[in-house]
């Protein structure tokens, strides 16, 4: 892609030698990403921990769309469990961060592994990955945010907006689609999974949750309607 390409060239006439390996992860590595609507997600690999002037630096000249990303690691961090590594170096919606969890977990750790594409590197890097482990911070999420989350817009007049649909709706069913596949999915690939396995009669607030992601015609007139179908979709989900 060529704004992670810009991000090459730009660092390597700021700092040579700095970025040793560069990778695309998130819905790039996931065979997902969707022109105009996808963020490029990138794990830079780096001889030392840039400085955050230096990362503000690269990124000031580079386009503001799509937006670029990602942390800044060592290759011995990737060998490592993210779970014990401090805080490192970050850019998260166009913000360098000094010292920031974002990005360092387990979710990154193991889509690299799947399928992260290098640009600079090795293909296949060393990393480490525990299953059970992201299966069960996968539970938790479910539990310990979607649930609340529900609760939140049943409780109150929200809910209603195209990004509350489409965040709620493939939110919930990308965590259970992962726990069903053994392995980080993409969202799309959730929405499909999900009228697989919950029935026809969600096909119609899926496909409207894939659509304001994805882009085609209205499923919706009655958006009363649309928020009660999302509700009732994601409580079923977390029944599950």
């Amino acid at each position: 892609m060529e704004i992670a390409e810009s991000f090459l060239r730009r660092a390597d006439d700021l700092a040579p030698g700095l970025v040793e390996g560069f990778y695309l992860q998130g819905s790039v590595a996931l065979g997902d990403y969707r022109p105009g609507v996808s963020d490029v997600d990138f794990v830079a690999v780096t001889s030392r921990p840039p400085a955050p002037e230096l990362i503000g630096r690269i990124h000031r000249e580079l386009p503001r769309r799509p937006r670029l990303d990602g942390i800044f690691v060592g290759w011995d961090d990737l060998r490592r469990d993210p779970a014990k590594l401090p805080p490192g170096p970050a850019v998260h919606e166009g913000r360098v961060l000094a010292a920031s969890d974002f990005e360092r977990n387990l979710v990154t750790w193991h889509v690299l592994a799947q399928g992260g594409v290098a640009l600079r590197g090795p293909a296949r890097p060393e990393i480490y990955t525990d299953w059970p482990a992201l299966a069960e911070l996968t539970r938790a999420n479910l539990a310990s945010y979607w649930r609340p989350w529900v609760r939140r817009l049943r409780g109150g007049p929200v809910g209603f907006t195209g990004w509350a649909v489409s965040w709620t709706v493939l939110g919930v069913a990308r965590l259970r689609h992962t726990l069903a596949a053994g392995e980080v999915t993409s969202k799309t690939a959730a929405g499909e999974f999900a009228v697989a396995r919950y029935g026809r009669e969600w096909e119609r607030i899926v496909g409207e949750a894939l659509r304001l992601r994805c882009g085609g015609a209205a499923r919706y007139r009655n958006p009363l309607r649309r928020r009660a179908d999302m509700l009732a979709f994601a409580e079923r989900v977390l029944a599950d």
